[in-house]
């Protein structure tokens, strides 16, 4: 019986084809590719082709260097060099750019310099182009924001509290030695009192310092300890003020920086699998989505979400010249200064404040009978009513501001005697008659985003919230593994956001 063998498909290594295909033929008919390129294809460039000079020598064209970053940062692509690979290798990419071959300082250049000032105006392009074909709102968005870490080393930092504690240390310092000089010092000397050091500069420490050398220089019977602490401070005070000088200048409002890429803030990421805080160099990234395509972005140092929303809503306006209709956003962005901002844009807020969650709890009033949102207030004589039936009675008004400038005012109530009181302790921990402060306005604000949030457009807009806006964020990190940014600096980490924003909306747009 003849002996079987098994059948193979032909396999010609060198043969040679008389009519071989195109790289369009080897594109697959809805592969992702084909978007990226009819959505780049439709969308006006003008703003990125303004960025290069009439004179020098001939460039890639834009459009297709565009093309490349955008396809790289939907197929998780990232690193330039990378890109240049697949520029060579990659059927997708080679069939984007036409067979030219831009090489990795090409394509850094381009994301890091020609888009730098172009970019926004080709996102806000795909929005208008996507928002035109029905796919999503402009008018009403889901904000929320996250943390990711900067391209920055994680141990060199600099915390405004410490250069606060090194500059009262050097004010300690120059007080002690000013001391020793008044009590060595001759009457003619004439040496005043000491300045004050509790708000110290470069000029003043300097000043200082020439001060002390001055009246000690001729003395020959000084303190050893004393000359070498003159000394160090001669040598060391003044150099070392101008360095804190130069950090807080660029701290600014923050607390603390890296120093390999200075825009970059420590913040607490919880990014492993026991979700542990951890410090990290890096940016909080605020979005608003609508049908899981991105509408708007900002880039922000600071670490809390609340801060954000007002440059976030004001970008939004200067993108697409109309203010929103709605936002919904969860309680990281419940504080009066915002109410107030979407209130004065007639946003209709669905934004939740920081107990609204517990208040829908039924155990909520049972845990706290002697909260102060569950005194009665009598209106006509403006006094509130304690637990006991007591009056507290108006005491003043007591104002405040908050980091970001925005002052808010509180109305004081007291009790008029607690001591004897068969509630005190209970009631309230304070020594002394209990004192309430009631912001008014804040009151106001939460109650009518109670009633907002509670209603049935309210409820729908919760539910969508979880679904519309928080995947986005996950398919980011987790799906397409981008937890990091690659390039320093804010304006440049801005540039590397709005290509993953497109990328997200063209995949989105894809499926």
């Amino acid at each position: 019986m003849p002996v079987q063998k098994p059948v193979f498909k032909p396999y010609y290594q060198d043969q040679i084809m008389a009519i071989p295909p195109t790289l369009d033929e080897l594109v697959a008919k809805g592969h992702p590719v084909r978007i990226v390129n009819d959505v780049i294809n439709r969308i006006n460039i003008q703003g990125l082709l303004n960025a290069y000079k009439i004179k020098g020598t001939s460039s890639y064209h834009p459009q297709m260097l565009l093309k490349v970053l955008v396809y790289g940062y939907v197929s998780n692509v990232y690193s330039s060099r990378k890109l240049e690979v697949a520029c060579r290798e990659n059927i997708n990419f080679m069939w984007l750019n036409g067979t030219s071959y831009p090489d990795h300082n090409t394509i850094n250049r381009f994301r890091g310099v020609r888009l730098k000032d172009a970019l926004r105006s080709v996102f806000e392009e795909v929005v208008k182009l996507l928002a035109a074909e029905g796919l999503l709102s402009i008018e009403e968005v889901y904000t929320d924001g996250t943390k990711i870490e900067a391209n920055a080393n994680r141990y060199t930092f600099v915390w405004k509290k410490a250069i606060q504690t090194n500059k009262e240390k050097m004010g300690k310092a120059l007080g002690e030695i000013w001391q020793y000089a008044q009590s060595v010092a001759k009457v003619e000397d004439g040496l005043p009192e000491p300045p004050d050091f509790t708000d110290i500069d470069t000029e003043k420490v300097q000043q200082t310092v020439d001060t002390l050398n001055a009246v000690l220089a001729e003395k020959t019977d000084l303190d050893k300890k004393v000359k070498a602490k003159l000394r160090y401070v001669t040598r060391e005070y003044p150099e070392k003020m101008a360095e804190y000088e130069r950090k807080e200048a660029i701290l600014g409002e923050r607390n603390s920086f890296s120093k390999t890429d200075t825009d970059a803030t420590f913040m607490r990421m919880k990014d492993d699998h026991m979700q542990n805080g951890q410090l990290k160099p890096g940016y909080n990234v605020q979005i608003s989505t609508s049908n899981q395509f991105i509408v708007n972005y900002t880039i922000h140092p600071n670490p809390t979400d609340t801060t954000t929303l007002k440059e976030h809503i004001e970008q939004h306006q200067a993108s697409f010249g109309k203010t929103l209709k709605t936002i919904t956003a969860d309680a990281g962005y419940g504080s009066e200064e915002n109410y107030e901002i979407m209130e004065a844009g007639q946003i209709e807020a669905y934004v939740k404040y920081g107990m609204f969650d517990k208040e829908q709890s039924e155990t909520h009033d049972k845990k706290k009978p002697f909260a102060q949102d569950r005194l009665f207030y009598n209106q006509e004589q403006d006094c509130y009513i304690c637990p006991m039936g007591q009056k507290m009675n108006y005491i003043g008004d007591s104002k405040r501001k908050t980091s970001t400038g925005f002052e808010q005012t509180s109305k004081r109530y007291q009790a008029g005697n607690c001591a004897t009181c068969p509630l005190n302790g209970a009631c309230h921990k304070s020594q002394g008659n209990r004192i309430i402060e009631v912001n008014e306005n804040l009151r106001r604000h939460k109650a009518k985003a109670y009633q907002l949030l509670n209603s049935e457009k309210g409820v729908e807009k919760r539910k969508q919230r979880c679904h519309d806006v928080e995947p986005v964020f996950g398919n980011i990190k987790q799906n397409h593994g981008f937890r990091r940014f690659m390039l320093r600096g804010k304006e440049k980490v801005a540039i590397e956001w709005g290509l993953l924003a497109i990328a997200q909306d063209v995949r989105k747009k894809a499926a």
